[in-house]
């Protein structure tokens, strides 16, 4: 037999890997592809879920033929990865739990075209098998987080008796918003991760912004009159932001 399933050494002359899924049972798997210079076919499981090295020309029906003859090996080595681990890197996989606001939303991937919907706190990805799925999970983050935060961005415009500024959305690792008087207010996507009166706190922060344009005791007296807690809400954010998963 010339299959192992361990650790392998990653070619550096190698094609880029390639993001796939394939059906295990009542499972669907999403694995990461890289065909090189190996020997023989090689699985690993780590924080980025399942990993598949091959040959150059192995064919994918023989490829996927190898991870099912293991399957049961497969499903049982991400579980218990993930029972024991509790990492920032999110694989996107079915049956993944997503912090959503004050509770998870849970993944599940069905066959389809690259669509995604939203059925109450489940977020279905209907990917093709070379889809992505972080992808389409995001995507779909960004779609809810889009209509919540012009929710809350509505609620406190009128509290300030003014019109809601423009709103987009913002994938900056370092920044939860920034505003502007001619490009509106932008906020981090991944405040979605969050519960509701974090993000208040930033919506209220940035919407201050369009009063004082700095960080001035006038701008902090600003985002008092909106959300009197700031300081709570602010420390809380600061300790939450490494616990954000990364998807």
């Amino acid at each position: 037999m010339n299959e192992q399933l361990t650790l392998f050494r990653l070619d550096p002359e190698a094609p880029s890997p390639r993001e796939r899924h394939v059906q295990l049972g009542a499972r669907i798997v999403g694995y990461t592809l890289r065909q090189g210079r190996n020997k023989r076919l090689s699985l690993t499981i780590d924080e980025r879920g399942l990993r598949v090295g091959a040959p150059r020309q192995s064919r994918i029906t023989d490829i996927e033929e190898f991870i099912r003859s293991h399957g049961a090996w497969v499903i049982e080595k991400l579980e218990e990865y993930a029972a024991a681990h509790a990492p920032r890197q999110l694989a996107i996989r079915a049956g993944v739990k997503i912090p959503l606001l004050d509770r998870e939303a849970t993944v599940e991937v069905l066959p389809g075209s690259n669509r995604v919907r939203w059925l109450g706190d489940i977020l279905i990805l209907e990917a093709r098998a070379d889809t992505t799925l972080d992808t389409l999970a995001r995507r779909g983050l960004q779609r809810r987080a889009m209509t919540l935060f012009s929710e809350r961005l509505a609620i406190y415009a009128d509290r300030m008796g003014c019109a809601p500024p423009p709103l987009g959305l913002s994938s900056a690792r370092t920044r939860w918003g920034s505003c502007s008087h001619t490009g509106g207010i932008r906020l981090n996507w991944r405040l979605i991760h969050l519960p509701l009166h974090l993000i208040d706190y930033v919506v209220a922060h940035e919407m201050s912004h369009l009063i004082e344009m700095n960080h001035s005791p006038a701008f902090w007296s600003e985002v008092e009159k909106l959300y009197p807690d700031w300081q709570a809400a602010r420390d809380e954010l600061k300790q939450r932001t490494t616990s954000i998963p990364i998807i």
